[in-house]
């Protein structure tokens, strides 16, 4: 179906990875239908952490070349799921905060630094594309983290002064996430203790991947190589150990290789803008309505 051809979406990530992980699948179904999609990454993820040996050496305490090797991984992701992408102003304009207190958090050039500048360049992105919604975190920003607070501060202010009609926020639903975790975690691998993943009660809108989004969303997933690896039993360059994972879904680990789902739903809460409809289903509730 080509049925949302002339709608416009943004998705305003934090880092390179956070597209997949939390938006891929839908982020997929709205390109196949024919939506234009624009991903807008805010940071090159230069603090992040390397899974594996391969790039260990590229962290920003060592070769600090982790953020130039994160652009080919988004490139690739976004090819898997269809869509176009942009670094707000420009590759490398601000850099990863890292977490509250550490010292990547006091760079001048820190996401989290710049808020005003930040806000101004996604108003002047989003007059442009003129989304009829946006996708971005919630208050929280997930999980807590700072970049991803920022991302959901300067998209509210943004989506506020250039008049976009509705902002949704990604969110997993606790209780769906721990019903698809397997029974025993692969060897290397361990289970969440209780609350450590992200999770909240309830959605407004929740979208269902077919066989065709969540496989290019597990593909988008796997392009991020440094970030996470899929337990999927094979290898590649840069994951040299197979682990293989059975249970409902597919399963993956970042660097701290906590098993989590790849799950086939993704879900959204309304942020701010036009209520969504009584019982909107699958991608094109993001636009309903308006």
């Amino acid at each position: 179906m080509r049925d949302l051809v002339g709608y416009r979406a943004v998705f305003v990530h934090a880092h390179p990875d956070d597209e997949a992980i939390t938006t891929g699948g839908t982020i997929a179904d709205l390109a196949r239908r024919g939506a234009d999609v624009t991903v807008v990454t805010c940071t090159l993820g230069e603090e992040g952490e390397v899974i594996g040996e391969t790039y260990q050496h590229l962290v920003a305490d060592e070769a600090d070349q982790l953020g130039g090797f994160r652009i080919g991984e988004l490139a690739a992701s976004l090819r898997a799921l269809g869509a176009r992408g942009e670094f707000l102003g420009g590759a490398g304009r601000f850099r990863d905060s890292g977490m509250a207190g550490s010292p990547a958090h006091q760079n001048p050039r820190a996401f989290v630094n710049n808020t005003d500048v930040a806000t101004d360049l996604l108003v002047s992105l989003f007059e442009r594309i003129r989304p009829h919604a946006v996708v971005t975190y919630d208050a929280n920003g997930g999980y807590g983290h700072p970049d991803h607070i920022q991302a959901h501060r300067i998209t509210h202010a943004a989506a506020t002064r250039a008049g976009v009609p509705r902002v949704l926020h990604t969110v997993r639903l606790a209780h769906e996430t721990n019903a698809a975790l397997p029974a025993a975690a692969p060897a290397g691998w361990r289970l969440p203790q209780p609350g450590e993943l992200d999770g909240v009660d309830e959605a407004d809108l929740s979208i269902v991947l077919d066989d065709a989004t969540y496989a290019a969303k597990t593909s988008s997933m796997q392009a991020h190589a440094t970030q996470l690896w899929i337990a999927n039993g094979l290898v590649s360059e840069s994951n040299p150990h197979a682990v293989l994972c059975d249970g409902p879904v597919v399963y993956y680990a970042l660097s701290n290789l906590i098993v989590q789902p790849l799950q086939r739903v993704e879900h959204y809460q309304l942020g701010a803008g036009v209520p969504l409809p009584d019982g909107p289903d699958g991608a094109d509730g993001i636009f309903c309505g308006l």
